[in-house]
C-alpha cells in the first residue's frame, strides 16, 4: 500500500461523494499511472492519473466512455468524474473470460457499432479533436466518406513520420500509401460510420464482474472512440489475439452482418494500429504494416 497521491484524495471526494482510503497501485498502461481507491461506504473505485506530455488525454478518455455508454449496448465503466489531473471510473474486479461472456460481448458490441457516429473521423461530444491512442497524438475531424477518413488521418500521418525519421524507407511505404488511393473500391467502403471504441486490442477487453454480477461480462476500457469502420473495431480484436475471439466474432455476425469478405480485409484494418505502433516502438512493427499492405493489395 501507499500513500495517496496529491490531489487524488479530494478528486475522489468530489466525484464521489464519498472519503477515500488509502490507494492500491495497479499496473496502469503505457501512458499512465492508475489506482484502485476504497471508499468509506465500502465501494471501489479506479482513479488514472492526468499523462505527462498528453494534453486533454482525460478528458477524450472521459468523453469517449461516455458516448460508448450512451446506447447501452457494450459494457463501460462508469464516469464518476474527470479535471486536468484525474480521471475517476467504476472499478471492476477481474474475472475468468468464458464463452459465454463472449457471446454477449459480440451481440453488445455489434449494437454499440449500430447506434453510428455524426460523420466518419468525428471525436465523440465533448472529446477533442486532438486526441491520443496510447503514447500516440491521434487527430478526430469529419471526414466526408470512410475512404477520406482512413487515408488522410488514420494511415498517411504515420508514414509519414515513419519515413521522416527513417524508420520506413520511401520506397518501403509505397505499398501502403498506395492503398490508400483504393479504398473506395472495397465492399462495405460506403457503409455509414460506426461508433467505434477505437484501440480495441485484447487489453482493453477487461474480463470482469462487477459487484452484483452472478456472472462475468466484458467491459471495454481505454477508448480512444471516434466515428469510423467498424471493421477497423473487429481487426484490432484479432492483432494481439482475444479470448474466445471467434466466439465474439459469430455472435457479432449473427447481430450485424459484415460486407463480404470480410475476413480478407483484416489486414487493411490493421494498418492503422500497426502504423502507430511502428511510430512508437520501431521498425518491426512498420515493416509489418507494409507487409499488410502489399497482402491488401491482392483485394483488387
Amino acid at each position: 500500500m501507499s500513500r495517496s497521491p496529491a490531489g487524488l484524495a479530494e478528486a475522489v471526494a468530489e466525484f464521489t461523494g464519498a472519503s477515500a482510503s488509502t490507494p492500491r497501485r495497479l499496473g496502469g498502461g503505457d501512458a499512465s499511472t492508475a489506482y484502485e481507491v476504497p471508499l468509506a461506504d465500502g465501494r471501489s473505485v479506479f482513479a488514472k492519473a492526468a499523462p505527462p506530455d498528453m494534453p486533454g488525454a482525460l478528458r477524450a478518455e472521459a468523453a469517449s466512455l461516455h458516448w460508448l455508454a450512451e446506447p447501452g449496448a457494450v459494457r463501460v465503466p462508469r464516469v464518476h468524474g474527470d479535471d486536468e489531473r484525474w480521471l475517476v471510473t467504476e472499478h471492476v474486479a477481474e474475472a475468468s473470460p468464458t464463452p459465454e461472456a463472449a457471446d454477449e460481448f459480440g451481440r453488445s458490441l455489434a449494437r454499440t457499432h449500430a447506434a453510428g457516429a455524426p460523420a466518419h473521423g468525428c471525436p465523440p461530444p465533448g472529446g477533442p479533436r486532438d486526441a491520443w491512442i496510447g503514447l500516440a497524438p491521434m487527430r478526430d475531424e469529419p471526414v466526408a466518406d470512410w475512404p477520406t477518413f482512413y487515408g488522410t488521418l488514420r494511415v498517411e500521418p504515420y508514414v509519414r513520420r515513419l519515413v521522416d525519421s527513417g524508420t520506413l524507407r520511401s520506397s518501403e511505404a509505397e505499398p501502403i500509401t498506395g492503398i490508400c488511393e483504393r479504398l473506395g473500391e472495397l465492399p462495405g467502403a460506403d457503409e455509414p460510420p460506426a461508433r467505434l471504441h477505437g484501440d480495441l486490442w485484447s487489453g482493453n477487453v477487461h474480463w470482469g464482474r462487477a459487484p452484483g454480477d452472478a456472472e462475468p461480462h466484458v467491459w471495454v476500457i481505454d477508448p480512444a472512440a471516434h466515428g469510423g469502420h467498424r471493421e477497423t473495431d473487429l481487426a484490432m480484436l484479432r492483432l494481439f489475439g482475444c479470448p474466445h475471439l471467434e466466439r465474439v466474432l459469430a455472435a457479432y455476425e449473427e447481430e450485424s452482418p459484415l460486407a463480404a469478405g470480410w475476413r480478407d480485409r483484416v489486414g487493411l484494418h490493421q494498418l492503422f494500429p500497426l502504423l502507430v505502433h511502428g511510430v512508437l516502438f520501431g521498425r518491426s512493427f512498420a515493416t509489418r504494416a507494409r507487409a499488410a499492405a502489399e497482402e491488401a493489395l491482392r483485394l483488387f
